[in-house]
């Protein structure tokens, strides 16, 4: 059994510490290839030449818990197919710097552990902090990652412990009435084998034994994949595709996507949260491998 020890991490239910900034060099290509990747047609995304060519803010969601280096011997690491993305939540303080021709950008990245606790029986969910700064010190993006790891040498192999740090985790719920606005898009079935060229080489995501070792049928779609196609279904429908006016995305993965699926995503009027304007979210995919189920919920979408 594997002995996970956070306490060893975190003093009391403080954040640990930031990592030192890692630098991050992007361009055109990957601007192109992630906003494909997640199934945008949107050409101000998808097309260098547009006038107002721009990052999709989701791009940085991958840069989740990046630099940030634990003892393994008070965090054991998971496999691939035995880690799953749980929760993600991106918040858009800036812009992410625009790529020119020849020209890419570069921001840095710093992240900090923010709690372990036990999950199920034999797992364990990790929530991380990540902040992105572009080249004038700007913050433009800050990230809570939460990820459920589900055992380490096997399937729900980790020994009960005491759980450290405060979760961000958090419970909510959606309106019992029709929804306010909805979306929908189809995923193809070499959309995972596509965004995986972002850079998350999960086998999970592409190897059927990888995903028959993490107790599914087949392949599932890349979690942050779900929250990408989420991300620009919600800023199409809801803000024109401007991403100036996207606030903060919030979601969490209940259930998997399987490439073929059609993905529904429904939002709801908060008119009870002061600030920018708010929906509540969920997705939703019907019938497919895994038949009717909802695949994104305790979430929100915050616009301008």
């Amino acid at each position: 059994m594997a002995i996970f020890n956070p306490r060893a991490l975190l003093t009391g239910d403080a954040p640990g510490a930031w990592s030192a900034p890692v630098p991050v060099t992007y361009d055109r290509r990957d601007v192109l290839l992630y906003a494909v990747g997640v199934g945008c047609h949107d050409l101000r995304f998808t097309f260098e030449g547009h006038p107002q060519f721009a990052v999709l803010p989701s791009f940085a969601i991958r840069w989740g818990s990046l630099g940030l280096k634990l003892d393994p011997a008070a965090l054991p690491p998971s496999p691939g197919p035995l880690t799953i993305d749980a929760e993600r939540c991106i918040e858009q303080l800036a812009p992410l710097p625009v790529p020119a021709a020849g020209q890419p950008c570069t921001v840095q990245v710093r992240s900090r552990l923010l709690a372990v606790h036990p999950r199920g029986k034999g797992g364990a969910f990790s929530e991380f902090e990540t902040e992105v700064q572009d080249g004038a010190g700007t913050v433009c993006m800050r990230i809570t990652t939460g990820v459920f790891l589900r055992g380490v040498a096997g399937l729900g192999d980790i020994d009960p412990f005491e759980g450290a740090g405060v979760t961000r985790s958090a419970k909510l719920g959606v309106p019992d009435r029709p929804a306010d606005v909805t979306a929908s898009a189809h995923i193809p079935a070499n959309q995972a084998a596509l965004y995986r060229l972002s850079g998350d080489y999960n086998p999970l995501h592409i190897d059927p034994e990888a995903a028959r070792f993490g107790g599914f049928p087949a392949p599932i779609l890349h979690g942050l994949c779900t929250y990408g196609h989420t991300a620009q279904l919600l800023l199409g429908a809801v803000c024109g595709g401007d991403p100036a006016r996207f606030g903060a995305l919030k979601a969490r993965f209940s259930a998997p996507v399987y490439p073929g699926d059609t993905l529904q995503v429904l939002g709801w009027r908060d008119d009870t949260h002061a600030g920018p304007g708010r929906l509540l979210v969920e997705a939703r995919v019907q019938g497919g491998l895994a038949g009717d189920r909802t695949v994104v919920n305790n979430a929100y979408f915050e616009h301008r």
